[in-house]
């Protein structure tokens, strides 16, 4: 961005945290803070290494300088404003998961797709820290960054302390890696009627057992219902490999038997006997794939890193990052609710084509000189897509 550009961007952006909302972590004083000022030249440089006394310092140092992002350690230390990280003596750190809508699977559409699917995957991680591992909902801290994606805060007092490895295996178990499904869906033997032999019979868990077990059970019959629901549920079964007509129809069968389908929940699969195995475990795979959460494991690892700020702008957005309770989070749209600029015309020169449907707008623009909303701007600004087109700065 040129000269004009950053000035523009860091007078909209003091004016904004004249007024802001900031939510400050816990403890703030033992943390370290980073900030990266806006500039016009290509290179990006980090100011880190910063700790403050009060709310009050906080607040000033960034009505001062508005940082293009402000950044807070996950850690907690005992001298956070060392130079050298050895020196700063940690104590503890916040137990933090990042989900980045531009690495989950599948094709992306818009910026507003990829921010959809990113609230998505955070409501199934919010359903393994709530009901996998039994973490309150008050220690539980949802934050959109204000730009691609979810960050997700656990402030329990039992994970503060834990290692990069422990906070790796969480991740391991929210993303289902090393699921064995040859020991969920194993065999066991059973006495056959007198005369008869030993028998095999498969083992399946039942809904009421805990973590993934139960959780296999529950989405695997909800899945199926959802699938022979529908009139072409044979179609979709035989998409599956190693489905043809027969077993598509024994299933179909099966899971429209709501007598058949209590069995199955208590954990006997004996009931979907004729159908086999291979076929169950690629039809419970794709159950997983579903369940599973994406997110960004060195991220949880780093028990130093730095995060963004509740209530600060992100300046590759202009959007907030806004701090959401789970309720909050189900109405929530981030090109509307984390839009904060508002509707005075600037005068802009767009570099080149860019779309984006912002305040439930669509707003699509060529090279060129254009006038837009300013939040609408200040967005292309901040992705490097136009460049400041008054001669003056407005003084508001």
């Amino acid at each position: 961005m040129n000269e004009k550009t950053r000035n523009f961007l860091v007078n909209r952006f003091q004016v904004y945290y004249s007024q802001a909302d900031i939510h400050l972590p816990p403890e703030h004083i033992s943390r370290e803070w980073g900030f990266i000022p806006f500039s016009d030249s290509s290179e990006t440089f980090m100011k880190r290494h910063i700790a403050f006394g009060s709310e009050g310092e906080i607040k000033d140092y960034l009505k001062g300088i508005a940082p293009a992002h402000a950044y807070y350690s996950v850690a907690y230390y005992e001298y956070p404003s060392a130079p050298k990280m050895k020196e700063k003596n940690w104590q503890k750190a916040d137990l933090i998961f990042d989900i980045d809508s531009d690495h989950l699977p599948g094709k992306i559409t818009s910026y507003a797709d990829m921010l959809e699917k990113g609230k998505k995957e955070t409501f199934k991680l919010m359903e393994f820290l709530l009901d996998d591992f039994g973490f309150a909902e008050k220690d539980v801290h949802i934050v959109f960054s204000g730009g691609r994606g979810y960050h997700c805060h656990i402030t329990d007092p039992s994970v503060l302390h834990l290692e990069s490895p422990e906070r790796r295996e969480i991740v391991d178990y929210v993303s289902a890696k090393g699921i064995d499904l040859e020991r969920i869906l194993d065999t066991k033997e059973v006495s056959g009627d007198a005369g008869r032999e030993i028998a095999q019979m498969m083992v399946f868990p039942s809904e009421a057992e805990g973590g993934w077990k139960g959780r296999i059970n529950r989405y695997f019959i909800s899945f199926m219902k959802e699938i022979v629901a529908r009139d072409d549920a044979e179609e979709i079964l035989r998409g599956f490999k190693g489905v043809g007509e027969k077993t598509a129809r024994q299933i179909i069968e099966v899971f429209r038997d709501e007598a058949q389908v209590e069995v199955l929940k208590k954990g006997n699969i004996d009931v979907l006997s004729a159908v086999n195995k291979k076929i169950i475990n690629a039809l419970i795979e794709e159950g997983i794939k579903k369940m599973s959460a994406v997110v960004d494991e060195p991220v949880t690892a780093d028990i130093k890193r730095l995060i963004r700020l509740p209530g600060s702008l992100h300046g590759g957005s202009g959007m907030k990052v806004m701090s959401l309770t789970i309720d909050e989070l189900e109405k929530f749209e981030p090109l509307r609710d984390a839009v904060v600029f508002g509707e005075r015309l600037v005068k802009l020169k767009v570099i080149k084509p860019f779309a984006v449907q912002m305040k439930e707008k669509d707003i699509e623009v060529e090279p060129g000189e254009q006038e837009l909303p300013e939040y609408a701007a200040v967005h292309l600004m901040c992705r490097g897509v136009a460049e400041y087109g008054h001669d003056r700065i407005p003084r508001i």
